[in-house]
């Protein structure tokens, strides 16, 4: 991939916790960067800006096409405007 080319957006998948002996919260992290190692870096750098204490970060790759539903869509929107975009969920047990 060239520079002039337009870089994927990529999603991470896995559980944060805001507390060490907290619930753990799935996650699933928007951005777009030029790696996946940049790309792991910048979402574990935002999720301990937004307070996350632990992440088990499980799966990286590219998205294939815009999402249908919310939330997705607008982080998938929020990462292409270079945002890192955090989407969080209940962990089913």
């Amino acid at each position: 991939m060239n520079d002039n080319e337009e870089r994927p957006v990529t999603i991470i998948t896995g559980r944060v916790w805001k507390r060490k002996d907290g619930e753990p919260e799935g996650v699933h992290i928007f951005l777009v960067a030029a790696d996946d190692d940049s790309a792991v870096r910048r979402a574990l750098e935002a999720l301990a800006a937004e307070g996350y204490a632990e992440a088990e970060l499980d799966q990286i790759g590219d998205i294939q096409g815009e999402p249908d539903e919310e939330p997705h869509l607008s982080a998938y929107q929020g990462a292409l405007e270079g945002e890192v975009s955090i989407v969080t969920f209940e962990e089913p047990f």
